[in-house]
């Protein structure tokens, strides 16, 4: 079957983002999110999943261990196990974004200090 955005779960963040989980596996997840303009995800790092953000549209600002890469669209940028990150959005406009974590994060995040 394929996947979409239409037949993904579904689920809100941070209060305004959206996230389609379009694949959801122990051993790997791709997540497709939305980012509204002035939405910023908490600082933070994960003990063991690797990370990969890649937008799709709009521009994102990737905090990575203290610096900021601007990331356009068809842009990705990897993200290591214990490095601390966050992804804002810092335009005007709404950003969208693939998180492809190996393994998946769920009880892998650890709020960093700001």
């Amino acid at each position: 079957m394929k996947t979409s955005k239409q037949n993904a779960e579904h689920y809100i963040w941070g209060e305004v983002c959206d996230g389609w989980h379009l694949v959801k596996r122990e051993e790997l997840s791709v997540i497709h999110e939305r980012m509204p303009a002035g939405a910023a995800e908490v600082r933070h790092y994960h003990v063991h999943a690797r990370q990969f953000f890649f937008v799709l549209s709009g521009i994102a600002e990737l905090e990575l261990d203290g610096e900021s890469v601007m990331l356009q669209a068809q842009e990705g940028l990897e993200v290591p196990p214990g490095i601390p990150h966050q992804m804002k959005n810092t335009t005007d406009k709404d950003v969208e974004f693939l998180v492809i974590s190996h393994p998946q994060t769920r009880g892998d995040r650890v709020v960093a200090p700001s």
